[in-house]
Parts: C-alpha cells; structure tokens; sequence
C-alpha cells in the first residue's frame, strides 16, 4: 500500500491530466482535501472485495494496472491507467467492493482524495460530475478494446501495444521497467512466448533488454508492430475528454 507519509497539496497542480482538466471552481472544492505521497511499484492498492474508500490520481510517470485473477492462479491485464486518469470510486458513492486487484507498475508521485469528498463535490458541482462521467465514459471503452485485443491480436502486437501506451503515459521515456516475466503476467501468456517475441524485436533493432527494464530503439517501428487499439483509445479521449490522454497536453480550466 502507499505509504502513510502523506502531504496535504496546498499549492499548484498534481501532474495528472484529470485534476488539470478541472476548472478553478471545481479544483477548488477537492484541492483541500487531497494529499500527496510516493508510490513504488508492485504497490497494491485495491484486492477484489476492498472497500473504496480513496480515489488515488496518478502523477508523472507513475502508472497503475488493473489485474483479473484468474481460476489457475494467473493475473491478466485489462487496462493501465496513469496521469490521463484515477482509480478506485470514480462513479459511485458510498461503499463499493473493488472488483479487481489495482498495483502500482512504475512508482511515482500520487495524489489520494477520500471518496466521500469526491462525492460531496459532485453533488455541488455540475461540471464536475460531467468530467468524472466522462472520464468513467474513456475507462469503459478502454475495457471494451482490451478485451477485443485480447481476443483477436497476436502476443506480438498486444506486447508492442502494450509497450507504446506506457511510454505514452511517461512522457515517452525510451526505458521500460518491466521484465519478461512481470509482462509474461500482463499479457496472460506463458514466459517462453513473450521471450520469443522480445527476442526477435531485438534482432530487428527495436528494443533491447536490460535488467528489469526494456529499452527501446526504434519507437516508429514498435508502433507499426502494434495492433490499432492504443489508437482507438486515444481517439475516443480526445472526442470525449480532450487533452487529458497523456499525448496531449492537459489545459488547466
């Protein structure tokens, strides 16, 4: 979990692209009510059956994972979210039970809001419901395209894919701190599989691999051996939510 060493933010903005999203008016009814802390990865932040209580925004190039536990004791992926977003309590109010397990992938800076002050916002302000609406709006299609990936792309275009939007969600930093097998877990796949397809990424200059990150090399040639569904996704934001995926910069008001 993250730690209890929290801040209360009293100055400028998080970097997530929801907060900056918000109008003064808006911001101002949950800034004092925010607090700021560090998180490192593997960090768990909801197992299913929780109590959400605490919507947490990540910041910077921190990055969080939905993970589906699985009858043969495997996690699968269904979405990353990072500073384009928030996890835990976005639309309802009131006790919820989180259905999945949410963990830190890459460590950053959070801000955490109590869910109570989020919905005592809401009811306050239009204009703020509408942006959360809108953004539960982005997460649900987001699902909706992870799932069709998952049907109907090749381990090789989900890795690719997979890869991209992460550097998407940090300001297009060529090192990615994951390993074989931690991607191995996100892709639902066994270890060998994912090996093979690194393997031939490397001899086509894309990426290489260090200890317990890739690098990559050639990011044009990692996106055309994606699939389209990181697209499609930054498509329906920038039509629902515009400049709030991280390829855009966020404008605060």
């Amino acid at each position: 979990m993250l730690s209890q060493g929290v801040t209360t933010l009293n100055r400028e903005r998080p970097h997530n692209n929801l907060l900056l999203r918000l109008s003064p008016a808006d911001y101002a009814l949950i800034s004092p009510y925010l607090v700021e802390d560090e998180a490192t990865p593997n960090d768990l932040l909801y197992s299913p059956g929780d109590d959400v209580q605490i919507v947490h925004f990540p910041c910077g190039p921190a990055l969080t994972s939905y993970l589906v536990p699985n009858e043969d004791g495997r996690d699968v992926e269904t979405i990353l979210v990072g500073r384009e977003g928030a996890v835990g309590g976005i639309v309802s109010e009131g006790f919820l039970p989180a259905y999945t397990r949410i963990v830190v992938k890459f460590g950053g800076p959070f801000a955490r809001l109590p869910l109570s002050r989020l919905a005592a916002a809401k009811l306050q302000s239009k204009t703020l419901r509408n942006v959360f609406a809108r953004y539960a709006d982005c997460m649900l299609a987001q699902m909706f395209q992870s799932t069709a990936c998952n049907a109907i792309h090749s381990i090789e275009q989900r890795t690719a894919k997979w890869i991209v939007a992460a550097m998407d969600r940090t300001d297009g930093e060529p090192i990615v701190p994951l390993t074989h097998e931690q991607l191995a877990t996100l892709l639902g796949v066994g270890r060998s599989y994912v090996s093979r397809v690194v393997q031939t990424f490397r001899a086509e200059g894309i990426l290489e691999t260090r200890r317990g990150a890739f690098m990559v090399r050639d990011f044009d040639a990692l996106k055309r051996r994606s699939c389209l569904c990181n697209e499609a996704v930054k498509t329906h934001f920038e039509e629902v939510l515009r400049g709030v995926y991280p390829t855009e910069q966020a404008a605060t008001g």
